[in-house]
């Protein structure tokens, strides 16, 4: 299994010409947050808007909101209806489908911080049922679409029109194949592959040498160390990849099979700011945002 050349993930980059403007580089939906994690929100938020999309914004629970579009004032943010736990309820689908409307999102990122409450399920499986947007399923969503019957999620994905990059941990991705993560370990290829062809979209693997696989292809990531096993580094990620992948689609300048390329070439840059963050931060020291932080220099090295 081999990496891909820098030289390819340069190519996959959306260039800039004279005359862009923001619409030509997308416009990411980040459904994130809940109460007690309204961090997953930003830091998601905050990665999608370094990643060079034109427009962000976030939909988190109503509460959030204020704490959300103060912490990312480049972002736009709207307030949905939550339940007594400060989750998403189900009825917020139908306020972001209006938006959708308006505001013409390119991509949805999906899931850091969302618990799995039972309205909150409701609402992630409802929301990737009827918003006809492609998708990156990360985290919270993850684990919503764990707990389905097998074969239901399969027949949800094969039937959306839109694709999807899945981006699960070890332990995500053991709960999404109904297997213990000794086999996960044991057999990441194989997993990572399973997955793409099962849910009918493009895997990525976390951990040291993420794989990432349309079902296809599978590749490894050579970038990233020690410093990004801490919590909020996947929803960085998450943000990431969605605004690579939005520009991508917006702009009409990406290859084929782009949701592979955004994820692999979103792997490659979180995974080399975390090593810059490293370097000046030390394993111990670094966080999350640090990563966001260093991506400016991790793209310039690509460039």
């Amino acid at each position: 299994m081999k990496a891909i050349p820098k030289g390819e993930l340069r190519q996959a980059l959306v260039w800039r010409q004279p005359h862009d403007h923001k619409g030509v580089f997308g416009h990411v939906l980040v459904v994130a947050g809940s109460r007690n994690m309204t961090g997953a929100a930003i830091l998601a938020t905050r990665a999608a808007l370094r990643s060079g999309a034109g427009l962000v914004t976030a939909a988190v629970p109503a509460d959030s909101q204020p704490i959300v579009a103060a912490a990312a004032p480049e972002s736009l943010s709207v307030g949905l209806p939550q339940g007594a736990l400060g989750c998403l309820r189900p009825d917020g689908v139908g306020r972001l489908r209006a938006l959708h409307k308006e505001a013409d999102f390119t991509v949805l990122a999906i899931g850091p911080g969302l618990t799995a409450h039972p309205e909150t399920a409701k609402f992630v499986l409802l929301a990737l049922n009827s918003l006809p947007l492609p998708a990156v399923v990360d985290a919270d969503a993850l684990n919503v679409l764990a707990a389905q019957d097998a074969e239901g999620v399969r027949q949800l994905m094969r039937g959306r029109k839109q694709p999807c990059v899945f981006t699960p941990h070890p332990g995500e991705m053991a709960r999404c194949l109904a297997l213990d993560i000794k086999q996960v370990k044991a057999d990441r290829a194989g997993c990572v592959e399973r997955l793409a062809r099962d849910w009918s979209g493009v895997a990525l693997l976390k951990g040291r040498g993420s794989l990432i696989s349309s079902g296809a292809r599978t590749v490894v990531n050579p970038t990233g160390g020690t410093g990004l096993a801490k919590g909020g580094s996947g929803d960085v990620l998450t943000g990431l990849i969605a605004g690579l992948w939005a520009q991508m689609l917006a702009s009409g300048r990406g290859r084929e099979d782009q949701g592979f390329w955004a994820a692999a070439l979103g792997a490659w840059l979180h995974g080399r700011a975390g090593e810059l963050a490293e370097a000046a931060r030390t394993p111990y020291a670094m966080t999350a945002q640090d990563v966001i932080e260093h991506l400016p220099a991790a793209f310039a090295e690509l460039l």
